[in-house]
């Protein structure tokens, strides 16, 4: 929900939609100006072309049907409409694997997997970028045996509380501590995750 809530910041009107109701519950009580449903990604609770922008960014890796989310995306966007999509990087996030090394992801993408999935779905992609980490989060990672986000995903599997270092460190990361770079400029098969803008034509 606070993802939804900063846009809630900009945005005349903002409909979150999450599957698991104590989500749901959540973001009803903690984040008041945010419109949240229940529902499910495979099936959007809104009409056909009634929405400007849809912001999807770290879930489209939890679906199992990813083309069904896309079209479904492509359904409720006005011709003219945006997808904001951002997924971590197969290559780097789980490298020299298809199996992701997340057990909550059910297929990761690279950059020209997630390119074919939305133009396959009837979008024209404006925009590929990576983001990379800072040299603060190269040390975070050091710190927790390589990778922060491993360190978090282990203790989730386990269902074990976080060590207070982690616990901080997680809270300690901000924007400024990655960088948007796009495909143009740099090779982005290196970086961490991948953001994508596309447009309903």
């Amino acid at each position: 929900g606070y993802g939804a809530d900063l846009i809630a910041s900009v945005a005349r009107r903002v409909v979150a939609v999450d599957y698991d109701p104590p989500t749901v519950a959540h973001v009803r009580r903690r984040y008041p100006r945010v419109q949240v449903v229940a529902a499910n990604l495979a099936a959007l609770p809104m009409p056909d072309a009634s929405v400007d922008v849809v912001v999807n960014f770290q879930v489209i890796e939890h679906l199992w049907d990813q083309p069904q989310f896309i079209t479904e995306c492509l359904r409720v966007l006005r011709p003219g409409g945006l997808l904001a999509i951002s997924t971590p990087n197969r290559i780097t996030f789980t490298p020299g694997s298809d199996v992701p090394l997340n057990p909550f992801h059910t297929r990761e993408l690279n950059a020209a997997e997630l390119r074919e999935l939305l133009e396959d779905g009837g979008f024209e992609v404006r925009s590929m970028s990576g983001v990379f980490h800072s040299p603060a989060l190269a040390e975070m990672d050091a710190r927790h045996g390589g990778s922060i986000i491993e360190a978090q995903i282990v203790r989730a599997v386990a269902h074990a509380p976080w060590a207070p270092e982690l616990l901080a460190d997680v809270a300690a990361v901000r924007y400024e501590d990655f960088e948007i770079v796009s495909e143009e400029r740099r090779d982005i098969d290196a970086s961490l995750d991948l953001l994508a803008i596309a447009v309903r034509p």
